[in-house]
C-alpha cells in the first residue's frame, strides 16, 4: 500500500512533485499539515532521502511538534533519527551556535526576550514612557526583518524622525553585541547575512539540506524569505505551502508579497492548489468565498466541500456591549442543551484583546468554563525569569541584563549605589559587569565592603559555569537554588499562598529542565539557549480543557471549532479604523475570512448599535464585510427592542428552568 494512497489527487501531487520549486497553495482546512508530513515520508521512505537533509519549518513550537508526531507515525519501521522539524527561529539558532564565530559571537551566547530589549532601548531613550519604548522597539524590530543594519536604516531615513529612531537601533545594536546576546529577530537576520557573506557557509548549509518544506509561508518575512533561498540555493528543492487569503501578519513585517516574488524568483515554480475543505459545511464555505472574491487575487481558487449544507450562518444584532455578551452566551448555552454538545466545541473570536472582560464576565456568571488564549506564558512569571537570569549568567558572563536580575535577587546587600560605581568602571573600560568585578579599577573605585558580595557572587557562578558541562541539568539547578536559598526569599517576599505558588512554579521548572536534560542530552548552558526559543506552556502534554476558547482572529489561526461566534462584527473594530486609514482593509478582509473559515458547523456574527468607549457610548454600525458573505446569510426580522428584550429573557428563564 503506498504512503500517498490516503491522500487526494492534488494532495498526492504536491507529495510526489520533486522537480524543482514548488508552491502549495492550501486553502482553509484543505489538509495541509497532512501533505507535509505524507511528503517527509514520501522523501525518507521511498526516494531515499537522508532523514537529516530534510527541514519542515513552521512558525510555533506547537505547530513544529505536531508536525514531528504525525511524521514520526508514518514514518514508523524507518530511521528517521535527524530528521528537522523545527520552527524559523529555532533553525536560526542552530546554524548560529553552530557558525557563532562568523557572527563574532561566543557559542553560549544569549537570547533577549522582548523584556530586556525593551529594557535596553529604555536606557537607550531614557524614558520609561511604554509607549514610546514599544515604538522603538518595533521600528527596529521591522528594519531587522527587512535585513536592514542601523547604517541602511539611516541612510534611507525619511523624516528626522525615522532618522532618531535609526540613531536608537544603531546604539541598540552596539549594546547587543557588547553583551554577546542576540534577539528573536537576529536569529533570523544573521543567519540570512552569514549566508550572503560567506561562500563557504552558504556550501556547507546548502549540502547538508536536501529538501526544504516551509508551512504558513505567506506568514514569511523578507529576511525569513531571504534564508530559503540562501539555505536552497540554485537546486531551489523546496516546497512552500501558504494561502494568501490567510496573509494576517502584515502588521508585524510578515509580506504576503513573498508569494509573488517566488513567481518572479523561480520562473519554473509549480503550483498546486488545495481547495477541496475538509472542515466545514458548504454554507459557511460560500460565505466564505464571497467574502474573499472582494480582495485582488494572486491566484485564483475556490474551497468546495461534501460535508453537506449546514446550518444557516446567524447575523444577531445587539443594543450594547453587555446586551451582546449576554445574548452570545445565551444562545451558546442554549445550542449546548439542544445538541449534547462539549465546552470545547465552542468559540469566541474577537478583533482585539480588550473585548474579551465582558465575555468572561458574561460566562463566570453562568459557571461555563473558558480557556482564554494568549494569556501570560510560563516564562513571563517572575520567579522564571529569575532562575532563568542564573542560567543565561552562568551560559555567558557578558549577558548584564541577567547580572543585574540574579546579583539583586535575592537581595545581598548589594545596593544601586555600588551597582551604578560598577557600571561606571565596566563602561571606561569597555568591559561586562561580570568582568568589571575583577577589575583593579573596581577595587580602588568601590569601597572593599561593598566589593567583598560582587565577587563572592561572581566566584559562585564561575564554579557553576565549571561544574554545567560535566553534571546533570537537573542536579546543578537544584543546587543553585538551595544555594541562594530562593525558596527562603519567596516566603519572605509573599504571603504564603502566593509564595507557595510560585515556589511549585519553581519546582515544575526545575523538573522540566532535568527531564528535558535528560531526554535531549543536554546540558545546562545547551538547555539555556533553547528556552528563550519555548514557551513551557505550549510543552505541555496536557489535553485541551472542556473549555469554551476565547481568541482574538489572531491567536485562532490554524484552530477549528464546531460552533463560532464572531463577536463585534462592526466598523472601526472589523475592519480596524487604523486599517482602513493606513489602507490595509485587505489585510482585514483576510482576518474575517480567517474566522469565518474556523467554524465547521455553526458560525454565528454579532453587532452592537451602541457601545461603550471610555466613558461615552458611541453608536455603531454592522462591518461591510456582513454583506460581503453574499446573500445566504440569514439577517433578523427587526423587532422591536422591547419584544427583543422580553423574547431574551423569556428564553432566558425557559432555558434556566430547563436547566435546573
Amino acid at each position: 500500500m503506498s504512503l500517498l494512497a490516503a491522500l487526494n489527487p492534488p494532495q498526492r501531487e504536491a507529495a510526489k512533485y520533486l522537480d524543482g520549486p514548488l508552491l502549495v497553495l492550501a486553502g482553509a482546512g484543505s489538509g495541509k499539515t497532512r501533505v507535509i508530513t505524507h511528503k517527509i515520508a514520501y522523501l525518507i521512505g521511498e526516494c531515499g532521502y537522508k532523514p537529516g537533509s530534510i527541514a519542515a519549518i513552521t512558525f510555533t513550537n506547537k505547530a513544529a511538534r505536531e508536525m514531528a508526531e504525525r511524521a514520526a507515525r508514518l514514518t514508523q519501521g524507518v530511521n528517521a533519527k535527524g530528521l528537522i522539524v523545527t520552527t524559523f527561529h529555532s533553525m536560526g539558532l542552530r546554524m548560529l551556535r553552530e557558525d557563532a564565530k562568523f557572527a563574532e559571537l561566543k557559542p553560549a551566547f544569549s537570547i533577549l526576550d522582548s523584556a530586556d530589549a525593551a529594557g535596553i532601548v529604555s536606557e537607550i531613550l531614557k524614558t520609561t514612557d511604554k509607549q514610546e519604548i514599544r515604538r522603538a522597539a518595533s521600528r527596529i524590530s521591522l528594519w531587522k526583518n527587512e535585513l536592514k543594519s542601523p547604517a541602511a536604516a539611516l541612510a534611507t531615513a525619511e523624516d528626522d524622525n525615522a532618522r532618531a529612531y535609526a540613531k536608537i537601533y544603531d546604539r541598540y545594536d552596539a549594546t547587543l553585541r557588547a553583551y554577546q546576546a542576540v534577539d528573536f529577530d537576529d536569529l533570523i537576520r544573521l543567519p540570512a547575512e552569514l549566508l550572503d557573506n560567506h561562500a563557504e557557509l552558504r556550501e556547507k548549509w546548502q549540502n547538508r539540506l536536501r529538501h526544504i518544506l516551509v508551512d504558513e509561508y505567506q506568514d514569511t518575512n523578507v529576511a525569513q524569505y531571504r534564508l530559503l533561498q540562501k539555505l536552497t540555493g540554485v537546486r531551489a528543492a523546496f516546497t512552500a505551502v501558504g494561502d494568501d487569503d490567510q496573509a494576517i501578519y502584515g502588521w508585524r513585517g510578515a509580506s504576503a508579497d513573498n508569494l509573488r516574488q517566488l513567481n518572479e524568483d523561480y520562473p519554473h515554480l509549480h503550483v498546486v492548489k488545495l481547495e477541496q475543505n475538509y472542515r466545514s459545511s458548504v454554507r459557511i464555505l460560500k460565505a466564505a468565498n464571497s467574502l474573499i472574491a472582494n480582495n485582488p487575487k494572486l491566484f485564483e481558487k475556490r474551497l468546495w466541500s461534501d460535508l453537506g449544507l449546514g446550518d444557516a450562518i446567524q447575523v444577531m444584532p445587539t443594543k450594547d456591549d453587555e446586551h451582546e455578551a449576554e445574548s452570545v452566551v445565551m444562545r451558546l448555552l442554549s445550542h449546548k442543551f439542544q445538541h449534547r454538545t462539549e465546552w470545547r466545541d465552542y468559540a469566541i473570536l474577537y478583533r482585539g484583546n480588550y473585548q474579551a472582560r465582558i465575555f468572561e464576565q458574561a460566562l463566570r456568571n453562568e459557571k461555563v468554563p473558558y480557556q482564554l488564549s494568549g494569556g501570560q506564558s510560563f516564562f513571563d512569571k517572575a520567579e522564571i525569569k529569575d532562575v532563568i537570569a542564573y542560567l543565561r549568567l552562568i551560559a555567558n558572563s557578558d549577558d548584564d541584563p541577567a547580572f543585574i536580575r540574579a546579583v539583586t535577587t535575592p537581595k545581598r546587600g548589594i545596593g544601586a549605589a555600588t551597582l551604578e560605581k560598577l557600571g561606571q568602571v565596566a563602561a571606561t573600560l569597555h568591559v561586562s559587569l561580570f568582568e568589571a568585578v575583577f577589575s583593579a579599577a573596581a577595587a580602588s573605585q568601590i569601597g572593599e565592603r561593598q566589593l567583598a558580595p560582587l565577587i563572592e557572587f561572581c566566584n559562585f557562578i564561575n564554579r557553576l559555569e565549571e561544574r554545567a558541562p560535566r553534571e546533570p541539568a537537573g542536579e546543578l539547578l537544584d543546587d543553585l537554588l538551595k544555594t541562594i536559598e530562593y525558596e527562603v526569599y519567596l516566603f519572605d517576599q509573599d504571603d504564603q499562598r502566593a509564595a507557595q505558588n510560585k515556589w511549585n512554579n519553581v519546582l515544575e521548572f526545575s523538573a522540566w529542565i532535568a527531564k528535558k536534560g535528560e531526554e535531549d542530552e543536554k546540558d545546562l548552558l545547551q538547555l539555556t539557549q533553547t528556552i528563550a526559543l519555548i514557551t513551557l506552556l505550549e510543552g505541555r502534554d496536557e489535553e485541551e480543557p472542556d473549555a469554551v476558547r476565547l481568541s482574538t482572529l489572531h491567536a485562532a489561526k490554524g484552530l477549528e471549532f464546531g460552533h463560532v461566534f464572531l463577536v463585534g462584527v462592526e466598523e472601526n473594530i472589523l475592519p480596524h479604523r487604523d486599517a482602513v486609514d493606513e489602507g490595509r482593509l485587505e489585510e482585514e478582509r483576510r482576518l474575517m475570512y480567517v474566522g469565518v473559515t474556523r467554524a465547521k458547523k455553526s458560525l454565528t456574527l454579532s453587532y452592537c448599535s451602541r457601545r461603550k468607549r471610555g466613558r461615552e457610548t458611541v453608536g455603531c454600525d454592522p462591518s461591510r464585510f456582513i454583506e460581503e458573505l453574499g446573500d445566504d446569510v440569514r439577517q433578523p426580522e427587526k423587532a422591536s427592542s422591547a419584544e427583543a428584550k422580553s423574547s431574551g429573557s423569556d428564553r432566558l428563564a425557559a432555558l434556566k428552568a430547563m436547566l435546573g
